[in-house]
């Protein structure tokens, strides 16, 4: 059956601010405590989305949740009127307060992990909402993602919208941003690669030094078997310990795929040569066709700029003509690195044909690029249809989202702006505004 993929981009929320709050995100540690700019961040990634659905790419939104957490400021003692809980916080404990603001959920390659109903055994689209469990900031986010989702895709007869796994150092996910599907088209079965960062259970195998290890084997074998896979077309590999250390917090910050594509640095993984014959191996067997791999090497692209640049972060997209789009932030244009790399790629035969470069600035800045943006989902039809059809974008909803967000974001926002208690007020009426133009419900907890 033919199929399509949508990229769900996280809609940047009212209290986008840098707090530097990501242990092992360079990015989000080198700008903490300087002043953001929600009202721009939000509109950079608006105007992404839209050169995306002009180009005839399947594009969806996916608003950020109520923010602040103040039920988690009174389960850690606070208490009072929101007023009082905002002073004492700001006064008392501080960090605490920029993790029940954080807007860290504009990143929705976090959101969940996702395989489309062909690779299933019960031929439904499946989700699993990511428990985020390494930080706190990132593990307030569950409730609210499982709620929108589940209200997008309600449907149990086309999908299967699982809660988060339990919520323990043995069941770490960080969701698609550690996932990776390749196919010889979106309608077609495919090869599901999970990449995990430590073994929770097997201390024998290797760990990074520096930095966490977000994402465990065991959480991947576990939304495995919840999506039904076969284990035929389903790996496991390990990121290599020295590219966690140096920043590569996540999979999808030094390798990208899509259908018949690879792009990968040579420090990716463990025992790289390896996986990547016999992934080509069975990719060949399941579809009868090549996987086109490029690997990138240490001397090509140190990992450093491969970090900074977050060349690998770029969205890998298949425009209608069937050619390969890289979607690179701007970044990748004023890092020499970056730009030989991509001149080198344009000379081989692969699938790539264009590249377009995007601001998002304000996103890179707290450690997101283009790829942690959106959420890639396979659908037919018929599951199209199912949907919600309220976050599907278009060039009205973009207006209708741009004038909300310029009508009620702030154009600068510190961290020390949260301790102002009137900005908690402020901050849900922006958020609640977007949740009206897209006729959905937010996640209220109590």
């Amino acid at each position: 059956m033919q199929a399509i993929e949508f990229n769900f981009d996280g809609i940047v929320g009212p209290t986008h601010n840098y707090a530097g709050l990501a242990f092992g995100n360079l990015a989000s540690a080198t700008h903490g405590e300087q002043t953001s700019n929600p009202r721009a961040a939000a509109l950079q990634g608006l105007d992404k989305m839209l050169k995306h659905y002009q180009l005839g790419l399947g594009q969806a939104v996916l608003p950020p949740p109520l923010r602040p957490r103040l039920d988690v400021l009174r389960r850690c003692g606070f208490s009072g009127d929101s007023d009082q809980i905002i002073k004492d916080a700001a006064q008392k404990q501080p960090i605490l307060l920029a993790c029940v603001y954080s807007a860290a959920s504009m990143w929705v390659a976090n959101a969940a992990t996702v395989s489309p109903s062909m690779d299933c055994a019960d031929a439904r689209l499946h989700l699993t909402t990511a428990n985020l469990n390494s930080s706190l900031h990132r593990a307030i986010e569950v409730g609210s993602t499982h709620h929108v989702l589940s209200q997008i895709f309600s449907s149990g007869e086309h999908f299967a919208v699982h809660p988060a796994l339990p919520s323990c150092d043995t069941l770490a996910d960080e969701g698609a941003a550690n996932h990776t599907r390749l196919c010889s088209d979106h309608g077609h079965p495919g090869i599901e690669i999970f990449t995990f960062g430590r073994a929770a259970t097997d201390r024998t195998k290797p760990r990074p030094s520096r930095f966490p290890a977000r994402q465990t084997l065991e959480a991947c074998q576990s939304i495995a078997r919840l999506h039904g896979l076969d284990p035929a077309n389903t790996f496991f590999v390990q990121q290599a310990p020295q590219a966690i250390d140096a920043g590569v917090f996540h999979n999808d910050v030094i390798s990208v795929g899509n259908q018949n594509l690879l792009l990968i640095h040579e420090l990716a993984w463990n025992s790289q040569s390896e996986m990547l014959t016999t992934i080509a191996s069975r990719f060949e067997e399941l579809t009868n066709s090549s996987l086109h791999i490029e690997q990138i090497s240490q001397q090509t692209l140190p990992l450093n700029d491969a970090i900074s640049s977050y060349l690998f972060n770029s969205q890998l997209l298949t425009l209608e003509n069937g050619d390969m789009m890289l979607a690179c932030p701007h970044e990748c244009q004023t890092n020499v690195y970056a730009q030989n790399t991509l001149r080198a790629l344009f000379a081989r035969d692969n699938p790539i044909k264009r590249i377009e470069y995007f601001d998002l600035k304000q996103s890179m800045d707290n450690g997101g690029g283009p790829a942690c943006l959106r959420l890639r989902i396979v659908m037919n039809d018929t599951q199209f249809k199912a949907m919600h059809e309220g976050i599907v974008f278009n060039e009205r909803l973009y207006e209708r989202l741009g004038n909300c967000i310029v009508e009620n974001y702030r154009e600068a926002l510190s961290p020390h702006d949260l301790a102002d208690p009137n900005f908690v007020h402020e901050a849900e009426k922006a958020t609640q505004a977007l949740y009206d133009i897209l006729n959905l419900t937010p996640y209220v907890a109590v």
